[in-house]
């Protein structure tokens, strides 16, 4: 019984301080400007069960593909497992499942542990990947210590959750081959039972260490599940939703602000009565004036850096990096849930997400290709981060750059981004 309470006080524990800190990120989301992505429900649910269900972005990069799925299918999966467990912890009973599954639990318990190995290695290979090989995309400027660590933080944990979880079914194995107390015959071990030799033969050794594996192995994931609001790991949770709202608009079609198009109709036609649309200021200049889907793009982001790796900018030198892109929004709006969280809502630290986070020199270097929307495996969008801070501050402070006033000036004078008038615009057709 001692035990029970304890495991329930900790589970308890863990659900409260998880909602607190999702109710924080949720809160964190809705700071952001409101925008209506409830359009074509049939197209949605179809596109979320291809990019974030079906992982079909994953597959441009198959090395990774390959092991992301692996991980991907044994996080799913092995869950099941840790439902047992739970049910087990708070009722102080032993692989319930065993006796109503009958034959088919064996044959479960056999596929999580085929599972689990394969999540080992690939948590090894990703590894590899970061610290031996390291990868270019994983070693860029805005790969600091803490990204760096982050990602090794949440590959070692996993590998210590799978080796916890063969070792307590090792363990589990041998002591119904003894017939101790009340480990009955149940399950399937094609991989711990290789493990099992490596285990002391005496059965109050192996209850120490079945026990012991138990306890690590259900903690382990309470505290990893409390660990991901604070990690790039949070795309976990909010792949799905963030794919459902995903722009189903053509990439590259801008949105209009309805305030200007208000003028430009009026301006066309004088007997046009606008309807009312309020607006603050144009564009973006801090994460409050972005989208709830700007801001839970940012906390989606997993700063894989595929984005990044495929922008022309970047990869000619450019100071823009979308991935960074993404970091800064995320560090901002943190930063100002943390204001709201120690001063009230209504404070002010006199920082801004342009110019204090992302520089306009980055703004500047974007070429409105879309390559880090279509490389997103989630389908993240920089992009229209980019697009509203370019407006704010083309809009708002009539600060474009010289190349693009000149373009300005002759779109309103000869109706073309070229100097040459309208008259002279089909010169280039006439026959010499």
């Amino acid at each position: 019984m001692v035990g029970q309470v304890i495991f329930i006080i900790i589970l308890l524990g863990a659900a409260y301080l998880f909602g607190r800190n999702v109710a924080k990120v949720r809160r964190n989301i809705l700071l952001g400007r409101d925008t209506d992505r409830s359009d074509r429900p049939a197209g949605r649910w179809a596109i979320m069960a291809k990019v974030a269900l079906g992982q079909t972005k994953m597959v441009k990069r198959p090395t990774a593909a390959v092991m992301h799925f692996f991980i991907y299918v044994g996080f799913v999966i092995i869950n099941l497992e840790v439902l047992e467990i739970m049910i087990d912890g708070i009722f102080g009973s032993h692989r319930i499942f065993s006796k109503p599954l009958g034959s088919l639990y064996g044959l479960l318990i056999g596929g999580f542990e085929v599972l689990a190995l394969l999540v080992l290695v690939s948590c090894v290979v990703f590894m590899a990947r970061r610290n031996i090989l390291k990868l270019k995309r994983f070693t860029s400027a805005e790969m600091t210590t803490w990204p760096k660590s982050d990602a090794n933080y949440i590959l070692v944990i996993e590998i210590l959750l799978m080796t916890a979880f063969l070792t307590m079914n090792a363990a589990d194995y041998k002591l119904q081959l003894l017939h101790f107390g009340h480990y009955a015959t149940a399950g399937s071990f094609p991989v711990s039972d290789m493990i099992a030799p490596l285990l002391p033969s005496g059965a109050g050794a192996l209850v120490a260490i079945e026990r012991g594996c138990w306890w690590f192995h259900i903690i382990g994931i309470l505290a990893f599940l409390n660990y991901l609001p604070y990690s790039k790991h949070f795309h976990i949770l909010l792949a799905f939703p963030n794919v459902y709202y995903s722009n189903l608009q053509p990439k590259g079609e801008f949105s209009n602000m309805a305030s200007v198009t208000n003028e430009v109709k009026a301006m066309l036609d004088p007997s046009f009565v606008p309807e009312p649309a309020g607006v603050s200021l144009f564009g973006a200049k801090d994460v409050t004036d972005l989208t709830w889907k700007n801001l839970m793009e940012a906390y989606t982001c997993t700063e894989c850096g595929r984005c990044t790796s495929v922008c022309p900018a970047n990869i000619t030198g450019k100071l823009l990096s979308p991935r960074k892109i993404m970091m800064d929004t995320r560090d901002r709006l943190v930063e100002v849930g943390n204001n709201i969280d120690k001063h009230g809502k209504d404070y002010t630290d006199d920082k801004t997400l342009l110019d204090n986070y992302i520089t306009r020199e980055e703004l500047w270097a974007c070429t409105t290709c879309n390559a880090c929307v279509e490389a997103c495996p989630v389908n993240i969008n920089p992009l229209e981060i980019i697009t509203e801070m370019r407006r704010y501050v083309v809009m708002e402070e009539s600060q474009a750059p010289a190349s693009l006033n000149n373009m300005f000036g002759n779109m309103e004078n000869n109706g073309a981004p070229w100097k040459y008038s309208q008259a002279d615009r089909l010169n280039w057709a006439e026959k010499e």
